[in-house]
């Protein structure tokens, strides 16, 4: 079953108290809701999820320990939308955890993993018409070597992308061992033997298809505007680039405009409204215990005014 990476550093930083109102954007099979559930007696939960396996999965979960929460259908770029249409203009406490979950992973037929025969697809919100299956089989060639280098960091990404375009002229290219089998023509021995050498460009056409990195943009700076003063926001990231994101992000907004730093006296109205609170990993033994955590991180900020 899915673990949730660094739980106890995020209920310990998100500062949770009985009647806090805290956002989940990231649901999953409810590893984090659960937890922060049942520390909000008198608050409330709301979760975000597109995934309605993980949904149905989560309900069940989160029924058995309080009724205090609601389950959002919907992107979490969506947060502030949505939370708008119920009144809630703010909160005090935001999480994101932006993984794939195991599950997603694990299934063979969603099409997530390079290990598994399956319909290349990836998508997050099935009812999405775009799946990895017209990315691979339309995108030319300066696109697809494009997000193989900008989001897998795939150092043969034009060898591998020629090879698609190649392929996919004698007939489309429709699963993922197929495209598998591609990626590992495309590159020279001794990188088939480091690592698997599909990892980095599935891992690229799953944030394309679910255009992961906009979307988490818009969001985390919308989750700024919801926070109240000393509410926090978590976010863990298994990636350099949403990582970049947000520690971009909360720089902007937790440190003194530049040409102001010389000032003697700076102004109230321009004092950073946040500050950074922690940056953490997870520690020795939680790596020993999961072993999917060895990326991550976790980034917290907190509203001061």
């Amino acid at each position: 079953m899915h673990k949730s990476v660094l739980l106890e550093e995020c209920l310990e930083y998100l500062n949770i108290k009985e009647e806090s109102i805290i956002v989940d954007c990231t649901l999953g099979y409810g590893g984090h809701s659960s937890n922060i559930l049942k520390k909000i007696k008198r608050g409330f939960l709301f979760a975000f999820d597109q995934d309605d396996e993980a949904i149905s999965y989560s309900k069940n979960r989160l029924d058995k320990i309080s009724e205090n929460y609601e389950i959002i259908r919907s992107n979490f770029e969506n947060i502030k939308e949505e939370l708008y249409k119920r009144n809630i203009k703010t909160v005090n406490g935001i999480l994101y955890d932006i993984g794939v979950s195991s599950p997603q992973l694990d299934e063979s037929d969603r099409g997530f993993s390079f290990h598994k025969d399956a319909r290349l697809d990836m998508r997050m919100d099935k009812t999405k018409e775009f799946s990895a299956y017209e990315l691979v089989n339309t995108y030319e060639y300066k696109d697809l070597v494009r997000i193989f280098i900008n989001y897998g960091e795939e150092k043969y990404a034009t060898s591998i992308a020629k090879k698609i375009i190649k392929e996919r002229k004698n007939k489309p290219i429709e699963t993922t061992l197929e495209l598998v089998e591609i990626i590992k023509n495309s590159v020279p021995e001794k990188y088939k033997r480091e690592k698997h050498p599909a990892r980095k460009v599935f891992q690229a056409i799953r944030i394309e298809v679910n255009n992961e990195l906009g979307v988490f943009e818009k969001s985390l700076k919308d989750a700024l505007d919801l926070i109240d003063i000393n509410g926090r926001i978590c976010v863990i990231t298994f990636h350099s680039l949403e990582d970049k994101i947000c520690k971009e992000i909360f720089k902007k907004v937790s440190e003194v405009d530049k040409n102001l730093k010389n000032m003697p006296i700076i102004p109230e109205e321009y004092q950073p409204k946040f500050k950074t609170i922690a940056n953490i990993k997870p520690s020795k033994k939680e790596l020993e215990e999961n072993p999917r955590a060895r990326s991550a991180k976790l980034r917290v900020i907190e509203r001061i005014r």
